[in-house]
């Protein structure tokens, strides 16, 4: 049974990490390996600070497979811009991931990935990504990273919680490829599950929640299926005024009237004050392109910022 939103346990079995040599007395080990010694829990913790008119990290932790760089400054807004890396290449069945990020009163950052998320395929297990993200008061957080590809067989749950302090702002990106496209994989994975929950200071939330089986009719694809990749782009802050969402609301629109037969999108308001952008294209240039013109507007709206070229690398 799923766990409730206010429940903060986290799903993942204890295990001890995979990799390296074992112990000589343990000799009656199967070969090949069981499945129980499949799999990783790695750790993220990010807690970031404003320190001298710059966005810092103020404590950090992490275990395999994840890695940390510091912080790049792409501009003199003090954002701190982090890549998330994993330099394992992908999940296997049995890792379970996990990142709890905290930005205290005023500070900035900006997220994203160096490559795409790729979960392999796996016999019986999950592979599984939670997300705990406390947004402090008047902070911002531009979350942005690559899309995740599922193999064909690949099993994957992935859980994003965000909760916003009052006069704090998220953007949200996340997005999903249809498969390994060639090599003729699309839709070819076993099971898939997205929630994206943003809670905002009064308590009100913004919830996408989907679980996908291709080889059953309860979980077909529908409308998106003769696409490739599908996307959700949210922008929540109470400290906006409505103006400024109805304007954002139109330049949004226009946009996504740019590139017909390319990308198919629409945009609404949802429960909580900001917009919703839901999105589907059928390449990954014509899905980088749009999220650039949409990211660009906001940024632009909402601050009155330029848009700035992440570094990859």
């Amino acid at each position: 049974m799923r766990k409730s939103a206010s429940q903060k346990t986290s799903t993942f079995p204890k295990r001890k990490a995979s990799g390296g040599s074992e112990p000589s007395q343990k000799k009656n080990l199967p070969t090949p390996f069981s499945t129980e010694f499949v799999g990783r829990v790695g750790e993220l913790k990010l807690h970031y600070a404003k320190l001298d008119g710059r966005t810092v990290i103020a404590h950090s932790y992490f275990t395999t497979p994840w890695k940390l760089l510091p912080p790049i400054y792409l501009d003199d807004t003090g954002a701190a811009y982090t890549l998330l890396v994993n330099p394992s290449g992908g999940l296997v069945g049995g890792d379970g991931l996990s990142i709890d990020m905290n930005l205290d009163r005023d500070t900035h950052v900006l997220i994203s990935a160096p490559s795409a998320n790729r979960v392999y395929r796996s016999e019986g297990k999950l592979s599984e990504q939670l997300i705990t993200i406390m947004v402090g008061p008047h902070a911002i957080l531009e979350w942005l990273p690559e899309h995740t590809i599922p193999f064909a067989g690949s099993r994957f749950r992935q859980a994003i919680h965000a909760n916003l302090a009052p006069g704090a702002t998220i953007i949200l990106w996340d997005a999903l490829a249809s498969g390994r496209i060639a090599r003729a994989e699309r839709w070819a994975f076993t099971h898939l599950e997205n929630e994206i929950q943003i809670t905002t200071a009064t308590g009100a939330a913004l919830v996408e929640r989907y679980i996908l089986d291709p080889a059953t009719d309860l979980g077909r694809v529908g409308l998106a299926e003769e696409w490739d990749y599908v996307a959700s782009l949210y922008v929540v802050s109470d400290a906006v005024s409505p103006e400024i969402w109805a304007d954002l609301e139109s330049k949004v629109a226009a946009i996504l009237g740019e590139l017909p037969g390319q990308v198919l999108g629409g945009v609404s308001r949802p429960a909580v004050p900001g917009l919703a952008i839901k999105l589907l294209a059928r390449t990954a240039p014509d899905l980088t392109h749009l999220l650039d013109l949409l990211w660009a507007a906001a940024r632009g709206a909402l601050w009155n910022l330029p848009p700035v070229s992440l570094r990859k690398y």
